[in-house]
């Protein structure tokens, strides 16, 4: 079991920059894959970002693709999306997900590839 605590969202202005954290507890964190998901009121959830186990491979969604950037500290056991130049199309609630995966290079894009979710955490981005 790996219990997920998202925090760092708000309200902020188009432009501006947000950095999430994700704190993870329960299994060793440095055996899980991590990913970053995004629900918007009556959207579904949608892929926003992914970290393999090391932290040396990642990918993005083309919509935040040279705006966000993901990263981890396998010590404080955390997970990070710094998001910025954002936009008001960015408000959603963000979640932190993770799956176990120590395969090199692997990074997982689908909701359902993920087998522990966080709370979530609520980003406003204002025009």
């Amino acid at each position: 079991q790996v219990r997920l605590v998202e925090s760092g969202g708000g309200l902020v202005q188009a432009g501006n920059s947000l950095k999430l954290s994700c704190a993870a507890s329960g299994r060793r964190f440095s055996d899980h894959a991590m990913g970053w998901f995004r629900q918007a009121p009556g959207k579904e959830r949608m892929f926003v970002a992914t970290i393999n186990w090391s932290g040396g491979y990642t990918d993005y969604a083309d919509s935040v693709k040279g705006r966000f950037t993901i990263s981890r500290d396998n010590v404080k056991n955390t997970v990070y999306l710094q998001m910025n130049s954002l936009k008001p199309e960015d408000t959603a609630v963000y979640y932190c997900a993770a799956r176990r995966s120590i395969a090199a290079m692997a990074t997982f894009v689908s909701a359902t590839d993920y087998y522990y979710w966080g709370q979530g955490t609520q980003v406003t981005v204002s025009s």
